[in-house]
């Protein structure tokens, strides 16, 4: 097991490697979440990032029972930046689903068929659109005036911009009354900001004949003029705006996508065009086609484009995953290459240990930004590409990121050879701790632990990072210079800095870069998330395979701190008391049994989850953090529905909706979907050819519905 897992195709790993190789891409991308969304600084080009993602997805429809709680596949978006205020979607923003080929063009459109119970001669139209290579906007307007602008952020709540959005020309301050549809009293509007190539160059050119630094790109032109702190410096930028989606209505304005758009453009909205009606996936592919060979013609960037089922009703039926809606898929174009020089190869190590290798370019201009750093994975990917020192290599670059090493370009090695590169035994630390590859993963990990400082900072840096605390003034320079000088050293002690500053160390004010007023705005931030909610908190911990996606799931689940940590103990308990041979089992004690039930978990982060609990240092982290702060319980779920709040488990084969429907339905009205059937189980809905699970369901003397009873009970 192990190996150079990558190399091996899809459908020739077994059941073990596909386990580890998971575990190995969702700790990367996750990593490469962090690196784009928080840090602004990414590590890998768009086309390279859009690979991981297949390949995990590849993995995951082969061995759909090893699809982990975080991952990628349930994750969208960043936390709002630091110097804005936030403010919640109505309803959430999520991404889209991505295709490279027509193959996963086609699997698409059978999935919708597939999740809709659809006749194979029923007609599925879809609307294709361009996809804007821009900064997403929510526009909130009641009555038909804007009343607020903001980002998508992390999906949830974004950084407001009302402001600045009120320079732009192309946003209606009030929606026009005699179009198509008047506008609701409620609808948020959703679309694109962005830059025309030729006001780019124009900016381009005025910034550099002022000595100024250009922009990358016009999609950095626009999320750079948007996010000014001076409404004055926006205003002066030539944004623009698409308006082609919404989130909350108040009532219903179309009845397809196609109305929809007309519509908007009723409203005072301009549309990305051009847009077109494709009745099945040949007029599809001749669509992207033509768009494709039109791209360098447009006057904005594209990077592909957009289909969405275009029956309304449709749409909502099939909702949404985790972070995508399932009637909608981007086919993405073809990245752009490049070759350079690779100067040298560092190693980077993160808040799980984990050591990856970043390659050092000689700077090359690849689709028109000069890019100079690449992740080259791990140790089998510099392996399996015999990737060396010296080497001239062909990069790859499909968006605004650093390239994906795609090879070295052996014919042009230098006849003597070059060295191979020897990933390090030990970790680049001071304290030069052992390196250990586990049995299974793909990832190198230093052995140290907590003790690593590099691993200390990394997780004090996740613990402040805006999908977690969230504190704003607290960056990764900061918290390693705090580190650094002592001041801090577990997460506890941030909520400390302003009792003991002055005290037991000069006064942060006093820091070079540091002044009177961003202390005291650093002392305010960190007294503003003195109260925390529950998904953020566990977030926040660092604990090894739990995502955004896994902690919103405990905290919904276990509602209140209290109760997680207590149920978390006594799951710890329950796997050390286990025999040694039932230690691999999915259930030892009532406790980690139910831990493993919940659907999206599964025994693998169950283990993680209770190592965590089971170490001493761990505890005294929590418990320093629970003297310190307010954490608030999980949001109830609506009252309004019989499923609120309830568990419940789905068996055998349902004939009028397919179980991914039914699943989604469940949770849309507040209930928690459970694989398996226990105690807790509140309503087992039975299917044909039902098994195991309704046979202990009626054991257990739990309520039992047909499929008639839970589509009533569903609505």
């Amino acid at each position: 097991m192990g190996g150079d897992l990558r190399a091996q195709p899809v459908d020739v790993l077994d059941a073990a490697d596909a386990a580890a190789e998971l575990a190995a891409l969702a700790a990367e991308i996750a990593a490469h979440d962090r690196a784009y969304y928080q840090d602004d600084r990414p590590a890998i080009s768009d086309g390279d990032y859009d690979g991981l993602r297949r390949r995990n997805e590849a993995i995951e429809a082969r061995f759909p029972h090893l699809k982990r709680a975080d991952s990628p596949s349930e994750r969208v978006g960043a936390a709002p930046a630091a110097g804005f205020a936030k403010r919640r979607h109505r309803h959430a923003m999520l991404s889209l689903a991505n295709a490279f080929g027509e193959d996963e063009v086609g699997e698409f459109l059978a999935r919708i068929r597939r999740f809709l119970n659809l006749d194979a001669a029923e007609p599925v139209a879809i609307l294709a659109e361009p996809k804007i290579d821009g900064l997403s906007l929510n526009l909130l307007y009641l009555d038909g005036r804007l009343v607020q602008a903001a980002t998508r952020g992390d999906g949830t709540e974004g950084e407001d911009v009302t402001a600045n959005v009120r320079t732009i020309a192309d946003v209606p301050a009030r929606l026009a009354a005699d179009g198509p549809a008047a506008p609701p009293a409620v609808v948020e509007v959703r679309g694109e900001v962005y830059m025309e190539r030729a006001a780019f160059a124009e900016l381009n050119r005025r910034r550099g004949a002022a000595g100024e630094a250009v922009f990358a790109n016009p999609r950095n032109a626009a999320a750079g003029s948007l996010r000014q702190l001076d409404v004055a410096v926006t205003e002066g930028r030539p944004l623009r705006f698409f308006g082609y989606s919404w989130g909350e209505v108040s009532a219903p304005f179309a009845a397809t996508q196609g109305d929809a758009r007309a519509v908007l453009a009723g409203w005072g909205f301009r549309l990305n065009e051009p847009a077109r009606l494709c009745a099945d996936q040949p007029a599809l592919m001749a669509y992207y086609g033509e768009i494709l060979g039109r791209r360098a013609d447009l006057p904005f960037e594209i990077d592909g484009v957009v289909y969405k089922v275009d029956r309304l009703d449709w749409q909502a039926r099939l909702g949404t995953v985790a972070r995508a809606p399932r009637f909608a898929l981007a086919h993405k174009f073809p990245a752009e290459q490049a070759e350079t020089r690779l100067l040298a190869i560092d190693i980077q190590v993160g808040r799980t240990g984990a050591l990856t290798p970043v390659a050092h370019l000689e700077p090359v201009t690849v689709g028109g930004v000069v890019v100079s750093r690449a992740t080259l994975h791990n140790a089998d990917e510099i392996a399996r590409k015999d990737v060396r020192v010296g080497d001239h290599v062909r990069v790859q670059r499909a968006g605004d990121v650093i390239p994906q090493v795609l090879a070295a370009l052996g014919d042009r090695r230098p006849a003597g050879g070059l060295e191979p590169f020897v990933f390090p035994e030990h970790c680049p630390c001071p304290l030069a701790t052992p390196v250990l590859r586990p049995d299974g993963e793909a990832v190198h990990r230093c052995t140290g632990e907590l003790a690593c400082p590099y691993q200390q900072v990394e997780k004090l840096i996740h613990f402040v990072s805006r999908d977690a605390v969230d504190i704003d003034g607290l960056g990764a320079k900061q918290v390693q210079s705090f580190f650094e000088t002592g001041m801090i050293q577990t997460p506890g002690d941030f909520f400390d800095l302003a009792a003991r500053d002055g005290t037991d160390w000069p006064p942060i004010a006093e820091r070079e870069g540091w002044g009177a007023k961003s202390a005291d705005n650093l002392f305010k931030a960190i007294e503003a998330r003195r109260s925390i909610p529950l998904e953020r908190f566990i977030y926040a911990l660092g604990i090894r395979q739990i995502g955004q996606a896994t902690a919103k799931l405990l905290a919904r689940t276990y509602a209140t701190l209290a109760d997680w940590q207590s149920a978390m103990t006594q799951a710890a308990a329950e796997r050390r008391a286990a025999p040694e041979e039932q230690r691999k089992a999915d259930a030892v004690g009532p406790a980690f049994a139910h831990l493993c039930g919940i659907d999206g978990v599964g025994f693998a982060v169950a283990d993680d989850l209770v190592a965590f609990f089971g170490e001493s240092h761990n505890l005294e982290v929590l418990a320093a953090l629970e003297a310190r702060v307010s954490v608030e319980p999980a949001e109830a779920p609506a009252a309004d529905s019989a499923l609120a709040g309830k568990t419940i488990v789905f068996t055998g084969a349902l004939e009028s909706m397919s179980r991914a429907e039914a699943k989604a339905r469940a949770e849309a009205l507040g209930a928690k979907v459970a694989g398996s059937v226990s105690a807790r189980t509140d309503f087992v809905v039975v299917g044909t050819d039902a098994g195991s699970k309704a046979t202990k369901a009626r054991d257990l003397g739990l309520t039992v519905l047909s499929e008639e009873e839970w589509r009533e009970m569903a609505g």
